[in-house]
Order: structure tokens, then C-alpha cells, then sequence
């Protein structure tokens, strides 16, 4: 196995049209960062892994969802995935624009770096939408890593990173098709074809195609219970790989994607449009015969724009965006490591908004530059430290008016130490930095009729400092060995942009939360793993999380310079219970998942308190939202070189009611026009028991 670091042609990768980088038997996570465990490398093993499990190499706590746990559930994509996973938490931003979020560590998922391949993405414009914009058959793994991660992907993983590793050139499927169609109507096309065109080249073509089409309102609302969508997309991927170890890899990705939501028959509606283009480029060469020495660049450039409508609002935000990094790693002695490197991120935006008057946010350019270094200390397979340093000058630019936040210094550690084979400890820390979006990041505050408190500038540089560590113990059971894991993590806010719905009536305000000065916001996550296989063919996975989270919220209707209190974050679950049951029988030819889930409350806004049913019951009983639970189930029969699946959703056939919030007319549904409408306090699920069923067909290369 070898491994490429190389910087050869800055700007042949700035410049070449397409982009990716896949060594031969490796994903490209390690053939751009060698066998470093952090930065989630040992997704090469997972195919002959379970569907979701801890890695016991990885010097970072870090879950792997398999091939295999990518197809436990429909996964139509990356929002999907993480169902049968405690540890990350997906719901919606409202209930009628479609646009998934995600939570690690009791967080919104913009505190969470998004990797494909070890490239940053789903930064800025991307991220609302992003996670249903990555097809769940086109990945080959998914690795989940808390808390501060290496410094070499940058600093705005501050809960984490989830790094995702697609089909590979090298696969021997010249062609593998998945399509399934649910009872919401809701179809979904993937196409994958891995070509070999001779030694040195290879490639993979991904297409994707996925809508629905049937107006559906089962809780008679007056809203669509799912927009109406169309998504395409179609993405190719190369890697040329010289005998003398050089490697390129580059590839390009295009995405339109149309949304359709509101009201069925009122005047309130949704329409939303996003075309997304990306280019990248990955080389590395080695320096050295063995490739202990290597250079490495990766370049990355992306443009997206959205045309939208919220009922009387219009947004039309659009956002190009490069990203550069440059890399050289020395592991010529084999217990030290080190790297060094280069890196720059530069972002344009511009936002033009009509919404009630509001002033549109400024045109702006926002860059990040910097320098950092990290060391490896490797003791056999007993001790691993790492240790971190990046140094970053990040600039503003308004209008051509200079407004940057300057220089700062952001450590992360990483100590993984195993006294015997059977106990693995790790513990690891760092601070993350992060340019806040005010708008973007919370993109709910579009679909209410609320007033927007814009009292911010520009975009605010969030700054946090997560620490936290990990206890796995592995002891036989059954046919294997059976695995118990205990987490902890702290994140603590010196600097947080707040969207404040409870501080004015029927107005959502956004401000800027200072540690040392108007109060204080922190997240305390406990998690407790167990997997088995207590017979043979037959693996069970239960996981439990508690989120303790907090913020200091300015009091109700007061101005900034208040005393804030200190309260629990609202629409935020405390706690998750996720059981997964898979077994197969001989030869796996059936295969027979099972997964349910236990949603604990969360604190509801002040003034959905007094919600009531059609009874006249309050919704909220001390202003907390019920427990409940989601079950899953899915069958598998496998044939040669294809198979069919059916599978259920939501079986509880449990929603959240009375989504849409405001004054209601005669007939019940909201009147969208008065300033207390809201369709963005979402904490459950919007659809009830849904149906579907697939088929996927592979065809290997024969020799």
C-alpha cells in the first residue's frame, strides 16, 4: 500500500477541469493522508465489517456506516444514513421547504465539518440543503468522528467531521444500478459504472435521479406534508496512478435541484432552485522510494446559486467558493511523524433579500489563510500523540471596505492509549473557528411570518473549544468479540451567533453571545455503545445519548445589554436509544434488519406553551415535547449479481402535530398572513408509516 503527499503543480491542480484521487486498494483518505487513523482512514476494511460499528483503530472516537449499513434502510441519502446512528441526529428545518439538519454532540450540523474524501464541503450555501444532495448509493462508507479533529482538514469541525468515501475507479462493478420507488411516491435512480482503461487510468461515472410527485396533505393542515421535488445529478471521478507512485485524482460534479411546497390551495408558498458545480483536484507524489517522504496538493473550487420564494419573501443568494491545501509529511522514522502544510479558503457571497423591508445582508469576500503543523508520535500499538497547531489570519471584505477578525491560534491534541488489547482509551480537544451565515444557518426563520431583529454585522466568527474522550472495552461473547464504548464530550462557546425566537414577540432575533460578556452557551454529550454477535449470522447494536445543552438567552422583550439567563437550548432532544437487530441467513441470502429508536423531549419555544389539540389538551405538558418512538424494519433477498428489498418507515406511524403554528381560520388551517405564522418549530417527524421497494443490480468484472 502506498501513499502520496505531494505538491508537484499547484497550479495543475487549481487548473485541471476535473477532480479526484483514489490510490489502487485504497480509498483516497489514505492515499492523500497515509495510514493516519484521524483523518479516518480505515475505511478501506469496512466492506467486511458490519453495517455500523467503532473503529478500533482509529486514534479518534470514530463510528464507521458501512456499505452494508447504507443498505439496512432505504438511505435515498446522506440525511437517511444516519437513522440507525445515536450519535448523530437528523430532522428538518421546517415543515415545508424539505431541508434535512443534522445535530453531533447536541449542535446544529454547521458546527460539524463535512468531508468528501478529506475535501471540505456543504460550507456556507451548501449546507441546508446539502445532505439530500449526496445519493446514499453512491457512498461506500461514511465515517463519524467527535470532537476536534486533526488540523489538516481545517478548524470548523468543532463537534466533529463526517467524512464521506464515494464508489472508487478502481471498483471491479463496471456497472451497479439502484432504484426504489415509496408509497409517498417518492422514486430514486442511482447508477454507478467503475472503468479500468488501462494500468495508469481509471474512472467512475455516478448518476442520481430522484422526485416525487403527489401533492399529500394527511394531517389536513392546508400544506403539503413533502414539496413536490426534482433532483439529477451526475458526477465523474478519475485517478491516473504512475508506477513511480504519483498519483492524480480530479473529478467534477453538477446538481439542479427544484422544490415545491406551501400551502395546497392558499397563497403561501415554496419554490425553491439550486444548481451546484464542482471541480477538484488531488496530487501526490512521493519523495522518497519507500513514499515515507511525499508532497501533496488538493484544490477545490464550487459554485452554487438559489433562486427562492417563501410565500411574500425572495431569496436569491449565490456563492462561489475555493479551497487549497498543500502538504508535506516526513514519516522517515518510524515512531515520528510529522506534517506541515499550507491551506486558504476564500468565499464570495452575495444575498439579495426582500423580505418586509429588511435590508439585504452586504456583498461580501471572506477569506481564511494560515500555516499549521502536526506531529505523530507512534509507540507500536499502545500509544498514539498527536499534537496540532494551526495559525490562521481571516479577512472580510464589505462593499471593498477591509473588516477581517485578524490572527488567531487554534491547538488540538489527540492521545489514543491502549494498556492492553482488550481496553482502548482515547481522549482529544482542540478549539474550532467557524464564519457564521446568519441567514443561511438558519433558514427556517424564512418559512415564518415573524419580523427578522437583524442586529448583526457581516458574518461573525464563531469560536469554540471542544474536549472530550473515550473508554472502548472488548470482551468475548457469543461468536465474537462483543464491544462496550463510553464517550463523553464538552463544547464551550467564547463567541456564538444566537437566532433568538423567544426574546420578541412574533420577531426573530439574531446576536452575538460572548462568553466574557453577555453569557454563556455549552453542550455536555454522554453516549454508551454495546455491540455483539451472540450468534452466528445474527449482530445487535443499542445505543443510548444524553445532551445536556445551554444557552444564555437575552430576557423577553428587552434590548441587547440585559443580563441573559442561562436556559436549556431549546428544540433540542436530550436524549436517543437506537436498537439495530440484522440476520442472515446462510450464504446471506436473506437478510432481515430491524431498527427502532426512542427520541427523548426537548424544551418547546415560550410561546408554543399553550398549543392544544382538537380536544382542547395541551400539546406541551411543561413545556416539553412527548417521547416517542420510531421503528424500522427492512427484508433483503439476495440473487446472484442482484437483489430486491422491502421496507417499512416509521411503522409507529407517529407525527408531530399542529407543525404549522399561528392564528387559525374557520376551517382550521392557519392564516398565513398574520406575523405569528411559523412552519420552522419542528422536533418530530412530518410523515407517518411509509412503504417502499427497491432493486439493485451488479455487474462484476469478469477476467
Amino acid at each position: 500500500m502506498k501513499n502520496f503527499r505531494k505538491i508537484g503543480l499547484l497550479l495543475l491542480a487549481a487548473l485541471l477541469p476535473l477532480g479526484t484521487l483514489v490510490a489502487q486498494e485504497m480509498p483516497d483518505t489514505v492515499g492523500m493522508y497515509r495510514d493516519r487513523t484521524d483523518s479516518l482512514s480505515e475505511a478501506v476494511t469496512v466492506s467486511a465489517q458490519g453495517g455500523n460499528f467503532l473503529s478500533k483503530r482509529s486514534d479518534l472516537r470514530t463510528e464507521i456506516i458501512s456499505a452494508a449499513g447504507l443498505c439496512k434502510m432505504a438511505c435515498c441519502n446522506l440525511a437517511e444514513s444516519f437513522e440507525n446512528s445515536a450519535s448523530v441526529s437528523v430532522g428538518y428545518s421546517d415543515a415545508v421547504t424539505g431541508a434535512r439538519q443534522i445535530r453531533l454532540l447536541g449542535l446544529s450540523g454547521i458546527y460539524t465539518q463535512m468531508l468528501d474524501e478529506n475535501r471540505p464541503v456543504m460550507r456556507g450555501l451548501s449546507a441546508p440543503f446539502g445532505l439530500s444532495y449526496v445519493p446514499g448509493q453512491w457512498l461506500e462508507s461514511i465515517q463519524i468522528a467527535k470532537g476536534a479533529a486533526s488540523v489538516i482538514n481545517g478548524l470548523e469541525g468543532i463537534t466533529g467531521q463526517i467524512n464521506m468515501e464515494h464508489r472508487k475507479p478502481t471498483d471491479e462493478k463496471p456497472l451497479f444500478v439502484n432504484a426504489s420507488v415509496m408509497s409517498d411516491t417518492k422514486a430514486d435512480l442511482n447508477l454507478a459504472s467503475s472503468l479500468q482503461l488501462g494500468d495508469s487510468w481509471s474512472t467512475v461515472i455516478l448518476g442520481h435521479a430522484s422526485g416525487n410527485f403527489l401533492k399529500m396533505d394527511h394531517n389536513k393542515d392546508g400544506f403539503l406534508d413533502d414539496p413536490l421535488q426534482l433532483t439529477y445529478s451526475l458526477a465523474n471521478r478519475w485517478l491516473y496512478y504512475a508506477p513511480d507512485g504519483l498519483q492524480v485524482r480530479f473529478g467534477l460534479k453538477g446538481l439542479r435541484h427544484t422544490s415545491r411546497g406551501g400551502e395546497m390551495s392558499g397563497p403561501w408558498k415554496s419554490d425553491i432552485g439550486n444548481t451546484y458545480l464542482n471541480a477538484y483536484c488531488k496530487v501526490g507524489v512521493p519523495l522518497n522510494e519507500d513514499n515515507s517522504r511525499n508532497l501533496a496538493v488538493v484544490a477545490d473550487g464550487s459554485y452554487h446559486k438559489m433562486d427562492a420564494v417563501f410565500g411574500p419573501s425572495t431569496y436569491n443568494p449565490e456563492q462561489g467558493s475555493a479551497f487549497l491545501n498543500l502538504l508535506y509529511q516526513d514519516q522517515t522514522i518510524e515512531q515520528h511523524h510529522f506534517t506541515l502544510g499550507l491551506t486558504g479558503i476564500y468565499d464570495h457571497l452575495v444575498q439579495p433579500l426582500s423580505r418586509f423591508g429588511l435590508p439585504a445582508p452586504l456583498p461580501c469576500s471572506l477569506a481564511m489563510a494560515g500555516a499549521f503543523g502536526e506531529y505523530t508520535f507512534h509507540l507500536e500499538e499502545k500509544l498514539t500523540f498527536i499534537g496540532g497547531l494551526h495559525a490562521n489570519w481571516y479577512g472580510d471584505w464589505y462593499k471593498g471596505e477591509y473588516a477581517g477578525k485578524g490572527f488567531k491560534l487554534s491547538p488540538r491534541v489527540t492521545v489514543k492509549y491502549a494498556p492492553i488489547e482488550q481496553v482502548v482509551l482515547r481522549f482529544n480537544g482542540g478549539r474550532g473557528l467557524r464564519y457564521s451565515h446568519p441567514l443561511i444557518d438558519h433558514i427556517g426563520v424564512f418559512s415564518t411570518g415573524k419580523a427578522l431583529d437583524v442586529n448583526y454585522s457581516g458574518n461573525p466568527l464563531e469560536d469554540a473549544w471542544t474536549f472530550g474522550g473515550n473508554a472502548t472495552f472488548y470482551f468475548p461473547l457469543g461468536e465474537h468479540d462483543a464491544s462496550l464504548s463510553l464517550d463523553y464530550f464538552r463544547t464551550q462557546f467564547t463567541q456564538q451567533v444566537i437566532a433568538d425566537y423567544e426574546r420578541f414577540d412574533n420577531a426573530v432575533s439574531f446576536y452575538q453571545l460572548r462568553s466574557l460578556s453577555n453569557g454563556r452557551s455549552f453542550t455536555n454529550a454522554y453516549q454508551i455503545d454495546f455491540s455483539c454477535e451472540p450468534v452466528e449470522r445474527l449482530t445487535l447494536t443499542l445505543t443510548a445519548r444524553y445532551t445536556d445543552a445551554r444557552t444564555t438567552l437575552l430576557p423577553h422583550n428587552v434590548r441587547e445589554g440585559s443580563v441573559g439567563q442561562l436556559r436549556e437550548t431549546p428544540m433540542t432532544s436530550r436524549a436517543k436509544a437506537v436498537l439495530n437487530i440484522q440476520y442472515a441467513t446462510h450464504l446471506k441470502k436473506w437478510i432481515f434488519d430491524f431498527t427502532a429508536s426512542l427520541n427523548g423531549s426537548c424544551r418547546v419555544y415560550d410561546f408554543m406553551k399553550d398549543q392544544t389539540d382538537a380536544q382542547g389538551n395541551l400539546l406541551y405538558p411543561n413545556g416539553r415535547t412527548p417521547v416517542y418512538p420510531l421503528l424500522f424494519v427492512q427484508v433483503t433477498r439476495r440473487f446472484k449479481g442482484w437483489e430486491i428489498y422491502l421496507g417499512g418507515e416509521n411503522l409507529t406511524n407517529f407525527t408531530q402535530k399542529h407543525v404549522i403554528l399561528g392564528t387559525r381560520r374557520a376551517d382550521g388551517t392557519v392564516d398565513t398572513s398574520l406575523p405569528n405564522f411559523d412552519a420552522s418549530c419542528v422536533w418530530g417527524p412530518l410523515m407517518g408509516i411509509k412503504a417502499y421497494a427497491g432493486v439493485r443490480i451488479t455487474l462484476w468484472k469478469t477476467v
